[in-house]
């Protein structure tokens, strides 16, 4: 299943929908603003929060936690020790560890666990520019979790550029 995503409104405050492949609604990201932190939800339809992004204050490292019903799910970081520049750590509290690695700037960048891919993130099916596609490949894959963690980790690499 591919999840569109209009790429150029990414601001804090701002809320947006993120259609099916069909062009319906499948999630809406509704930006925080006024925060501290940088907060984001991910939610349903009908407006039910599936997921919370919160930007980690007072780390060493840019870190981005994933909650779902209040309770941790994830950290995202970039990796340590990697030669490549664009590869990031999701560490799930399970104990899980999804790898995200290509060009994130480019939106050209997979989601793998162990080795197997479990999305692929990519600007190419499209001919409008602002636009990209988080495909889900696995069909037991969380599509929320994905669509966060693509966002999750744009949003660091871009922060990142900024600095």
């Amino acid at each position: 299943m591919k999840y569109l995503v209009r790429d150029k409104i990414f601001a804090i405050g701002d809320d947006y929908w993120i259609e099916d492949e069909r062009g319906r609604h499948a999630f809406l990201v509704d930006g925080k603003a006024l925060r501290l932190r940088d907060t984001l939800e991910l939610k349903d339809p009908d407006g039910r929060v599936l997921i919370t992004l919160r930007q980690k204050m007072f780390s060493l490292r840019d870190t981005m936690t994933i909650e779902r019903d209040d309770h941790p799910l994830a950290t995202i970081r970039r990796k340590r020790l990697s030669l490549l520049r664009n590869h990031f750590r999701v560490a799930l509290v399970d104990g899980t560890e999804l790898d995200v690695s290509g060009r994130i700037l480019d939106r050209e960048f997979t989601v793998e666990y162990d080795g197997e891919l479990l999305a692929h993130i990519s600007r190419r099916w499209f001919h409008v520019r602002d636009t990209y596609a988080v495909n889900v490949v696995r069909e037991d894959a969380d599509p929320a979790l994905l669509v966060a963690v693509a966002v999750c980790v744009i949003r660091m690499a871009e922060r990142e550029r900024e600095d």
